[in-house]
């Protein structure tokens, strides 16, 4: 028999979820997601992408601001929910919470735990040159991802990824995954296996203070930085254009041939020398301006040597 299912997810990376545990006949008593933010021009309420996703297909909606008080606990035991799947919540859940389904609660995570628990794995990951990553279903516990670990699927990083590339990736593997666990669940064969003590990582948060480009690092650690943070926040750098010091975001790039001093632009095409190598601007976005392809901004503004990149 399909479970009935509480859902908690935020961001578009838990769609996909989402849908596919609907698409399997699992029932969704509720989904719990984030409170609608102010965003664009008109600053107007926007609901988050599970939200929107919930409310098309008919499910009931709640966006607490805390699951620690007691109305929270019965507010949760209502929905009579044999098990919990999260997924990029945002929000702690506490030990009552996590003891209120009888089969427990689930989260998809999207690294190969223990390396990456927390808040950004997907950036650490390129960010620090991993070769490989991929996602998890555990057990939840009232720890930083530290729950038992049920399945995991892995994917190969490229140097040509970047965090939307990866994030695009992983989510339908996660989906695909997780509809996997919860059918295990249902049959009662699901496997837990306790994590390695070996090997722990953790992805901070990313902080606006990391995102400004080092040139004088290695041309591959540019590169990782790079997409590591692309789209969001973006890795920027600033350049003299038009007489003034302008913030570039550089969002792609590839490796390129050339030396020079670090941050020196090596040829028309926006080669840029780095500790040791370089880099070449792929796609990058002016302040208030939409991202575009590097032949796109050298038409609109040459730069060429002996310009420099700080």
């Amino acid at each position: 028999m399909p479970l009935r299912l509480i859902f908690m997810g935020t961001p578009d990376f838990a769609v996909p979820t989402l849908l596919e545990l609907v698409a399997h006949g699992h029932e969704i008593a509720a989904v719990y997601t984030r409170a609608p933010k102010p965003a664009g021009r008109g600053m107007k309420l926007q609901p988050t992408p599970v939200e929107q996703e919930a409310r098309r297909l008919g499910i009931s909606v709640l966006t607490p601001t805390t699951l620690k008080t007691p109305e929270a606990l019965e507010a949760f035991r209502t929905h009579n929910a044999e098990a919990a799947v999260v997924v990029a919540y945002g929000m702690i859940l506490p030990q009552t919470i996590l003891d209120a389904p009888p089969l427990g609660c689930f989260n998809l995570h999207g690294s190969l735990l223990p390396r990456w628990r927390g808040a950004a794995p997907i950036n650490r990951a390129i960010m620090a040159g991993d070769a490989e990553s991929g996602v998890m279903v555990m057990k939840m516990d009232v720890g930083l991802d530290t729950g038992d670990v049920a399945m995991a699927e892995r994917l190969m990083i490229s140097d040509t990824m970047t965090a939307a590339d990866l994030h695009d990736a992983l989510a339908p593997l996660g989906a695909d995954l997780m509809v996997r666990a919860m059918g295990g669940l249902e049959r009662g064969g699901l496997q837990l296996k306790k994590q390695s003590e070996q090997g722990v990582t953790y992805a901070a948060k990313i902080e606006k203070a990391e995102a400004r480009i080092d040139w004088s690092k290695p041309a591959r650690d540019v590169l990782r930085h790079i997409h590591g943070l692309s789209p969001f926040p973006g890795a920027w750098c600033e350049a003299s254009l038009d007489g003034e010091a302008a913030r570039i975001k550089i969002l792609r790039c590839e490796p390129a041939k050339g030396a020079g001093e670090p941050g020196d632009l090596l040829d028309e095409q926006l080669a840029i020398a780095c500790g040791g190598g370089a880099i070449r601007i792929l796609e990058l976005q002016r302040a208030g301006k939409a991202p575009m392809k590097a032949a796109d901004f050298l038409r609109g503004t040459p730069l060429r040597p002996p310009a420099r990149l700080s």
